[in-house]
């Protein structure tokens, strides 16, 4: 089988890449962001592309020059619209790996109202790709508990993307055995523009500060904010700093 993957520098991401290079499946083409320099190796699409001996393209390459015979296009937490012709590239489709349980969180900002609304469970989603963001007919949803008293943005993401990765690994196995996809229309869903996102984030009378803390703490991004002065802040308590602590000691940064 020939797979198009399209991925963002992530540790599933890779490990995703790796597997389905485990399999057998031939990439002509994998699309990787630019590496960041904060970035760990393990991280690095680019690398783990360049260890199986696979050819990076740039997005705008890839559309003007799509690979012939292709089975399957990939997009694992990729951060564009995908776009004709790649579309309709692959005979079986192509297929978009999604954080957030499917139609309830499209968009961004899943994780952060997940802990704000104090959520006991949550999920991963694979669709089919159609013109819109997370739109397109469903494949798969896999839920999972989450502590909803203890649970922060951060740590969510790196439970959702040990489901999703699994995810992967069940729907294009399937696809690699030959099985055909099921698909079910979404209908309705939930979408979190950017604007409705950065304004949750502001701390304001009334709000459960605790809770607030946790659903948007996520370094080195931008937590849950105050303004001082025209300053944007971002608000730590004693539990989120004794996590930076545990992580400085196990770096051995403590002196």
């Amino acid at each position: 089988m020939r797979v198009v993957y399209l991925g963002k520098s992530k540790r599933s991401s890779v490990r995703a890449l790796d597997w389905l290079v485990e399999q057998g499946a031939e990439v002509p083409a994998i699309v990787a962001p630019e590496p960041e320099p904060d970035l760990h190796e393990s991280q690095r699409l680019d690398l783990a592309a360049r260890r199986h001996g696979l050819e990076l393209v740039s997005e705008a390459e890839l559309y003007d020059e799509p690979p012939a015979g292709v089975d399957l296009v990939v997009s694992f937490l990729f951060w564009n619209l995908i776009r004709e012709p790649l579309l309709s590239l692959g005979t079986i489709g192509c297929l978009n790996f999604h954080p957030a349980p499917l139609p309830d969180f499209r968009g961004v900002g899943g994780y952060n109202v997940a802990i704000l609304e104090g959520l006991p469970r949550w999920g991963v989603s694979c669709h089919f790709v159609d013109e819109r963001f997370d739109t397109g007919d469903v494949v798969e949803v896999r839920r999972f508990d989450v502590d909803q008293e203890a649970e922060t943005a951060f740590s969510l993401d790196v439970k959702s993307q040990d489901h999703l990765l699994e995810l992967f690994q069940g729907v294009v196995g399937r696809a690699l055995a030959g099985e055909p996809l099921p698909r079910e229309p979404q209908g309705e869903g939930r979408y979190l523009s950017r604007a409705e996102f950065d304004d949750l984030r502001v701390v304001r009378p009334g709000d459960d500060l605790p809770r607030k803390l946790r659903a948007f703490w996520y370094p080195p991004w931008p937590g849950a904010v105050v303004d001082v002065d025209g300053r944007r802040l971002t608000l730590v308590d004693d539990a989120l700093l004794a996590q930076v602590a545990a992580a400085y000691r196990d770096a051995g940064l403590l002196p």
